[in-house]
C-alpha cells in the first residue's frame, strides 16, 4: 500500500477560513489529510468514495476537494467529470498511486486544479493546496471588484470638507474604525453612508480583505436569502408542469456562494437594511449573534468572519414602534450609531465638493473641466439640496457634459408648499447699480444658450438639458407671456 506522508514538524499556520473535502478509500490517507487540514481550513470532511461524496456536495458546500483518482465504484476522474458538469466551481487537487502523463492531462481536461502523485511530501500538499484556496480568494475578490464596479460604488469622491459637521464625522469614524463592533449609520438619501462605510472599512484592521456592499431594497423576496448565504448544490428550484398536465421537477441548483462569503475578511455593507422582510431579520438576527450561515437548503452552518455595517435612512426606532422591524434586530445593529448630516447643514463645504467632483468626473467622463464662478458658488449655496450631496454630484457630472454648470437641473421639481416653480432669495451682496442674476436668470439663460448650441432644436435642446420637451415648451411659453 502506498506509504501515509509524516505529520509536518513545525506548528501548522492558520489559513483563511475554507472548507475542503477529502475523498479518499484509504483510512489512513484520510486521517492523515483530516487531521493535517482541520487546524488550517477549519472545516474537513471526508468521503471514502465517489458515492459518499456525491451526497456531501449535494448538502453542503467546499471551496477545494482533494480527490483520489482510484476509487472503489465510480472513480475519482469519471466522478469529477459529472462535478463540472453540474456545474462545481470549486478547486479540485487529484492524487493518485499509479499514473503517467496521459493521466495528468486526462485529470486536467476533466477540471482538475492540480495533481499529486503518492507518495507526496506534506510541503507538496500543503502548497497545491494553498494554491488552490488562494485562487478560489482570487476569484471571489474579482467578483466582489466586478459588483463593486458595476454598482458604481464611489469610492474615489471621499467624505469631503471642512465643516464642522465633517469633521466630527470623520472623528466618530475613526473611534469605531479600531474596534470591530457593528455600526448602524443613519441619515437621509445622499448623504453618503456608503462613503462612510468604506471609510471605516478601509481604517480597520479588515482593510485588506473585501467591502462588499448590498442594497437590501433591491434583493428580490424570494432570493434574499441565497443571495446573503449562499444556496447548497441540488436544490430543487421548483417544479413545471410539462405535456398531460404532471409535474416534473425543474434541473437542481449548482450551488452558489453569498455575500457572506463574498465578504470573509472584510466588511459587509448592508445598505438600506430597514427594508429586509421580518422572516429575513431573523436569520440576520441569528447570524449577527451566532457568526455562522446555512446556505438554503443545506444542513450545515459555516462559520464567517465578516465585520457588518448597516445603513438606513429610515428612523429604524419609528420602524420598531409601527411593527416593520423587530427590535431585538435594531438593539444588535445599534452597538454605534452614526448620523450623516444633511448637506443643507455643512453647505461651507459645497465649493470644496464642486471642485472635487470636477477632478473626479472630468478625467473619467474624458471632458475638460468647468469654471464655477463665485456667483455660481453662492446661488448653489442658496439651494436646499433635498437629495443632498448625490444630488450636488449629478449636478456636476451633467454639468460636465453639457460644457456648463446646468442650474436648470435645480429647478425641474415643483415647491412642496405651493406647487410652483421654486425661486431662491438673491445672493448676498449682489449691488443695486447691477440687476441681480437670480437662479431662474441663469437658468433662463443656460437654457437659451443650449438652444442656439442646437440651432433651436428643442427635442435635442431638451435631452442635453435633462428634462422632457413638453418642459422645455412651457419655460419657453412662460418667457414669452413675461416679456
Amino acid at each position: 500500500m502506498p506509504s501515509t506522508p509524516s505529520p509536518a514538524s513545525s506548528p501548522p499556520d492558520r489559513w483563511p477560513l475554507a472548507a475542503v473535502l477529502v475523498v479518499d478509500d484509504e483510512p489512513g490517507m484520510r486521517n492523515f489529510l483530516e487531521k493535517t487540514l482541520a487546524s488550517r481550513v477549519g472545516n474537513v470532511q471526508c468521503a471514502a468514495s465517489a458515492e459518499q461524496a456525491d451526497e456531501l456536495v449535494r448538502r453542503h458546500r467546499f471551496d477545494l476537494i482533494v480527490l483520489d483518482i482510484t476509487l472503489p465504484g465510480q472513480s475519482g476522474m469519471a466522478w469529477l467529470r459529472e462535478l463540472r458538469q453540474r456545474g462545481f466551481a470549486g478547486e479540485v487537487v487529484l492524487i493518485t498511486a499509479f499514473a503517467d502523463l496521459d493521466t495528468a492531462i486526462e485529470a486536467l481536461r476533466a477540471g482538475a486544479s492540480d495533481f499529486l502523485l503518492k507518495p507526496f511530501r506534506v510541503t507538496q500538499l500543503l502548497n497545491a493546496l494553498r494554491q488552490g484556496l488562494e485562487r478560489a480568494l482570487l476569484r471571489r475578490e474579482n467578483w466582489v471588484l466586478r459588483r463593486t464596479l458595476s454598482q458604481r460604488t464611489p469610492a474615489a469622491d471621499g467624505l469631503v470638507g471642512r465643516s464642522i459637521a465633517i469633521k466630527g464625522l470623520q472623528a466618530a469614524l475613526q473611534r469605531v474604525a479600531v474596534v470591530d463592533s457593528t455600526v448602524l449609520l443613519s441619515g437621509e438619501s445622499g448623504t453618503g453612508k456608503e462613503l462612510a462605510a468604506l471609510a471605516l472599512h478601509r481604517r480597520s484592521g479588515r482593510a485588506d480583505g473585501p467591502f462588499v456592499p448590498v442594497n437590501c431594497a433591491t434583493l428580490l423576496p424570494d432570493l434574499i436569502d441565497s443571495e446573503l448565504f449562499g444556496q447548497a448544490p441540488g436544490t430543487r428550484r421548483g417544479h413545471r408542469v410539462v405535456h398531460g398536465g404532471a409535474y416534473a421537477a425543474i434541473p437542481t441548483h449548482p450551488g452558489r456562494d453569498g455575500l457572506f462569503v463574498y465578504a470573509q475578511g472584510g466588511t459587509l455593507f448592508l445598505d438600506e437594511v430597514g427594508e429586509l422582510p421580518l422572516a429575513q431579520q431573523a436569520t440576520l438576527l441569528r447570524v449577527l449573534e451566532d457568526r455562522r450561515i446555512r446556505p438554503v437548503g443545506s444542513e450545515q452552518e459555516i462559520p464567517v468572519d465578516v465585520r457588518i455595517v448597516a445603513a438606513t435612512h429610515r428612523r429604524l426606532a419609528d420602524e420598531v414602534a409601527a411593527g416593520r422591524f423587530r427590535k431585538d434586530l435594531y438593539y444588535r445593529l445599534q452597538v454605534v450609531e452614526i448620523n450623516l448630516p444633511p448637506l443643507r447643514a455643512h453647505k461651507e463645504d459645497i465649493a470644496e465638493l464642486v471642485a472635487h467632483f470636477i477632478d473626479t468626473l472630468a478625467p473619467q467622463l474624458g471632458v475638460p473641466a468647468i469654471e464655477v464662478s463665485d456667483d455660481e458658488l453662492g446661488y448653489l449655496r442658496q439651494y436646499d439640496w433635498p437629495g443632498n450631496v448625490r444630488e450636488l454630484r449629478n449636478l456636476i457630472e451633467r454639468s460636465l457634459i453639457l460644457g456648463g454648470l446646468n442650474v436648470s437641473a435645480l429647478y425641474q421639481g415643483l415647491n412642496r408648499q405651493d406647487g410652483r416653480p421654486r425661486s431662491p432669495p438673491l445672493a448676498a451682496g449682489a449691488g443695486s447699480a447691477t440687476p441681480p442674476t437670480d437662479l431662474l436668470t441663469l437658468e433662463k439663460r443656460h437654457i437659451v444658450s443650449v438652444l442656439d448650441s442646437v440651432a433651436g432644436d428643442k427635442t435635442r435642446a431638451a435631452q442635453l438639458l435633462g428634462i422632457s420637451r413638453r418642459t422645455l415648451e412651457r419655460r419657453v411659453a412662460d418667457w414669452a407671456q413675461q416679456e
